[in-house]
């Protein structure tokens, strides 16, 4: 019988070592049951696994995306503290953001502010415990021509401009240039970047 053969780590995996993907968030939750079928909603997602105590939601091949947990006795969400701010989801196109706004709409799950960040649009909800959940489309094809953005644009205006969700649909469907719709707009005379905040 052969001897296995040695490994090394170090060799294997030299140089930095990072993670090969972001795989899933897991939320604590009060209402199991409400939680689920808000993430189902959100997400067009289905169900991975469920007991009384945890729920897997997914929308992809992978097992979990969104984790909820039931812990017994957990207190109701404090707002005003350090932790998590939001976590968000990527759209492929700046039409699909838009489709999922509406279908979200068509189900009363409105976002409470929307805004051009510069590199992305994005939508921000807010789930059944307050968690914030971010839809978003990336404005740029590359991560570093989002960077440049943000280095030539973040120190005048580093939080975006609120836009009207459905006025961009329209606009977008009126068959407008794509440059022209995800353009970041100048910080209108007299406000601050904390004037297009909605925390």
């Amino acid at each position: 019988m052969a001897l296995p053969k040695a490994r090394s780590i170090e060799a294997e995996n030299p140089g930095p070592v990072r993670p090969a993907k972001f795989a899933h968030v897991v939320l604590r939750t009060t209402d199991l049951k409400r939680a689920r079928d808000w993430y189902l909603q959100f997400l067009d997602g289905r169900v991975g696994y469920e007991n009384e105590m945890v729920c897997f939601v997914t929308y992809d091949d992978e097992h979990h995306r969104v984790g909820l947990l039931a812990l017994p006795g957990l207190a109701p969400p404090v707002s005003g503290v350090a932790g998590l701010e939001h976590f968000a989801f990527t759209y492929a196109s700046l039409g699909a953001l838009l489709a999922n706004y509406r279908r979200l709409k068509r189900a009363g799950v409105m976002p409470f502010w929307c805004i051009n960040h510069g590199p992305t649009l994005s939508l921000y909800y807010r789930d059944p415990d307050g968690n914030k959940i971010e839809t978003q489309y990336d404005v740029f094809d590359t991560a570093e021509a989002a960077t440049e953005f943000i280095h030539r644009h973040y120190g005048e205006n580093f939080m975006g401009i609120i836009f009207d969700p459905d006025e961009l649909a329209a606009r977008y469907e009126a068959g407008e240039p794509l440059g022209d719709l995800v353009r970041r707009p100048p910080l209108p005379a007299g406000k601050t970047p904390w004037d297009m905040h909605i925390p």
